[in-house]
């Protein structure tokens, strides 16, 4: 069984969770993202453990944006994990946050420009 809370403050119900839920490839992603929201609310709840938690957020992403950085030189996926840091910042930090979202966006065009370039270059073989 889990538990929700709909608003703050609200009484919590318990409901019966669906046995195929997290049966498919994203299932086990939307239960670690509620588990998540739900740890989060209860931190923002109980406000003498939000100032710990920024902390320990902010120790977590500067620790991942470090190691990506050490390994940029280095092959292997060193800037993956730096975006992986900042993303993990911009959980708690409104500034980490817009560069993510900046990235993701930027990342999205490229592989727009890599499909439309690929589907280029196969209607040109064929011809």
């Amino acid at each position: 069984m889990s538990t929700s809370v709909s608003q703050p403050g609200a009484v919590e119900t318990l409901r019966p969770v669906d046995p195929r839920a997290g049966a498919g490839p994203g299932g086990f992603l939307q239960r670690v993202r509620a588990l998540l929201r739900r740890s989060r609310a209860w931190i923002h709840r109980h406000p003498r453990l939000h100032a710990p938690y920024r902390l320990l957020v902010a120790l977590a992403g500067l620790a991942v944006v470090v190691v990506g950085l050490i390994l940029v030189p280095l092959p292997g996926p060193g800037w993956l994990i730096v975006f992986v840091g900042v993303a993990v910042l911009g959980t708690e930090f409104p500034a980490a946050h817009r560069l993510t979202q900046g990235v993701r966006r930027l990342a999205h065009r490229v592989r727009l420009w890599w499909r439309a370039r690929r589907q280029r270059q196969s209607t040109r073989a064929y011809s």
